[in-house]
């Protein structure tokens, strides 16, 4: 116990932490910045980072695409987990049978597993996503 001690009241007077501002951001909002996704990605794609910088690790952003979009086969150096906003989205992994996101589903994608994806017919698909590692699309072309 006499060994545990000094460490509890080390931590107790090491109270000088800085913490992040904490955010709030309405995804409906005008307020938010929306910009071009990669050139390989459908037209009318855009992309929106609310949180971070997508240079470095840990990025959330909202990604943007109309209805009966293509999205292109691609992989991120990064693990995606998403949430669709609105839309219906239809995504196929590598290897894995397609799966259709509903509005409010969860997605895990594994990092640098290639996938593709189809925004259907039921108006533009909002997908919010955050990536442990820094933001990056990369094509793959057959």
């Amino acid at each position: 116990m006499a060994a545990i001690f000094p460490l509890l009241s080390f931590s107790q007077e090491n109270n000088e932490t800085t913490f992040e501002k904490s955010l709030v951001k309405d995804v409906k909002s005008s307020n938010i910045t929306w910009g071009p996704c990669p050139e390989f990605m459908p037209e009318g794609c855009e992309i929106a980072i609310l949180h971070g910088d997508p240079a470095k690790p840990n990025v959330d952003i909202l990604f943007r695409l109309p209805a009966n979009t293509d999205i292109p086969n691609h992989w991120h150096n990064s693990a995606e987990r998403m949430i669709l906003l609105s839309g219906e989205l239809q995504v196929t992994y590598e290897g894995e049978s397609a799966q259709t996101l509903k509005q409010g589903n969860y997605a895990y994608g594994p990092a640098k597993k290639p996938h593709t994806g189809k925004c259907g017919n039921s108006g533009p698909c909002v997908l919010f996503i955050a990536f442990e590692n820094p933001l990056d699309a990369i094509p793959i072309n057959k």
